[in-house]
């Protein structure tokens, strides 16, 4: 991170702290929390997207103290009904229905727009958003291709807006101390890690062309991805096998545990970029991989491996999704919001337990007691200028590590990547997957 950007989202890691506290300090809730950190200043949100994950984030959002949530945008009518019951239901709220979330954003007294679309929406709706002068809480992956990634950035600094990426584990309170235990040497220099996810997703099978149902406005729903004819088998979810719309498993829920092994070693762009896998266990149309490895490497003698498998669910270290960090004196893995210390030969160490339970193959909610802390992290950055736990800046780091995976694994290369950037060097073939065609008119710009 430059001079720029540390001043632009500097301050205090107070807030990390006493967010910490909520989770560990019997009868200190996350309402509590936010009584003692944050202002007085009610901050008034946008949801965009809230079939699935974002109805989830709806909940954690209005949970919390002085937050509005003022508009539910989506282009899914029974989403947005659904949602807006539930708020009303359990939080007395009445946020307005709204299926193009850029009517809300025209209103001056939003203060942000949360960000649960699809992916091929994330980087486009958060330059609008910060255009339209609201902060941003970005669901992952940061961006759908590497070009998005960089205007998603510049369009924070252009416009001063703060972007905090949905990359929870890093307000987690036993995987911030677990970091901490790295930093300070407890397994000697970590050199290697590895991360991996395993699911047991069905088929999609074959779509068939159907009329678009009423309750769906298609169109907005593809917003810049190249119009495709509505299928069956695509909305909702499965759009995340689609390269027009998703970006695979890699990013899907590779993106979390590639910035945890990011985070833990220490590093930012790689020297180099491998990947291996494809779409073995169905024949259907699902088009990105359902197994695949990525290995990075780096500069400062480090490399992580990333391991995904979305249709065979046997768990890798017993855990179905986690990472492993491995140094000259010992190991370390994070499980969930939990971490184990072992020595060189296996022999536990140090055992730190999460105390309540993480469904990591949840799609929707897996950890909604700790994403609060996340939550409440972004509104004290709106507040107060407090440091985001997870700015754009390295957000984007991290998703465009598992975007160089995507792009190795499509064009068959090994890449070379300048480590001062993260750009790939001399491979016009791979440099064909850093941007996406858009649909006329559509094109992001800051």
């Amino acid at each position: 991170m430059n001079t720029t950007r540390r001043d632009f989202l500097k301050t205090t890691m107070a807030g990390a702290a006493v967010a910490a506290a909520a989770n560990i300090i019997p009868g200190f809730s996350n309402r509590s929390y936010a009584a003692v950190a944050g202002a007085n200043q009610r901050i008034k949100v946008a949801m965009m997207g809230v079939n699935g994950r974002g109805g989830a984030l709806a909940g954690s959002f209005a949970s919390l103290k002085d937050v509005e949530i003022a508009y539910v945008c989506d282009v899914d009518s029974r989403a947005t009904e659904k949602c807006i019951a539930h708020l009303e239901k359990k939080f007395e709220a009445h946020p307005k229905a709204v299926t193009d979330f850029r009517k809300a954003l025209e209103d001056k007294e939003l203060d942000a727009l949360v960000v649960a679309a699809p992916d091929h929406w994330h980087a486009p709706a958060a330059i609008l958003a910060c255009k339209a002068g609201k902060h941003v809480y970005l669901e992952k992956p940061s961006s759908h291709n590497p070009h998005e990634g960089e205007l998603v950035v510049a369009a924070s600094e252009k416009y001063k807006k703060i972007i905090q990426m949905g990359n929870q584990r890093r307000s987690w309170p036993n995987v911030v101390a677990a970091i901490e235990e790295l930093k300070n040497g407890t397994i000697g220099r970590p050199y290697f890690a590895k991360g991996w996810y395993t699911s047991n997703r069905a088929s999609i099978g074959k779509g068939k062309e159907v009329p678009v149902p009423e309750w769906l406005d298609y169109d907005l729903w593809q917003g810049p991805a190249p119009r495709r004819p509505y299928k069956d088998n695509v909305v909702h979810y499965n759009w995340h096998w689609f390269w027009n719309w998703g970006t695979g498993e890699a990013l899907n829920n590779g993106t979390h545990m590639v910035d945890l092994m990011r985070w833990g070693l220490g590093v930012e762009y790689p020297v180099r970029v491998t990947s291996a896998g494809g779409r073995y266990r169905y024949q259907d149309d699902w088009e990105t991989p359902d197994t695949q490895v990525i290995t990075m490497e780096f500069a400062n003698n480090t490399s992580m491996t990333w391991e995904g498998r979305s249709c065979n669910g046997h768990n890798i270290e017993g855990t179905a999704v986690g990472a492993l960090f491995h140094g000259d004196t010992g190991s370390l893995m994070i499980n969930g919001n939990a971490y184990t210390v072992y020595d060189l030969k296996s022999k536990v160490v140090k055992e730190v337990k999460a105390g309540k339970a993480i469904d990591a193959r949840d799609t929707v909610n897996p950890s909604a007691n700790l994403d609060t802390i996340h939550i409440q992290n972004f509104l004290d950055g709106i507040r107060n200028g407090t440091k985001l736990n997870a700015d754009i800046l390295g957000g984007q780091q991290s998703t465009l590590l598992c975007q160089l995976g995507n792009i190795a694994l499509r064009c068959g290369n090994t890449l070379n990547i300048d480590p001062a950037n993260g750009r790939i060097k001399n491979d016009e073939a791979a440099m064909k997957f850093w941007k996406r065609d858009y649909q006329p008119g559509w094109e992001p710009v800051i």
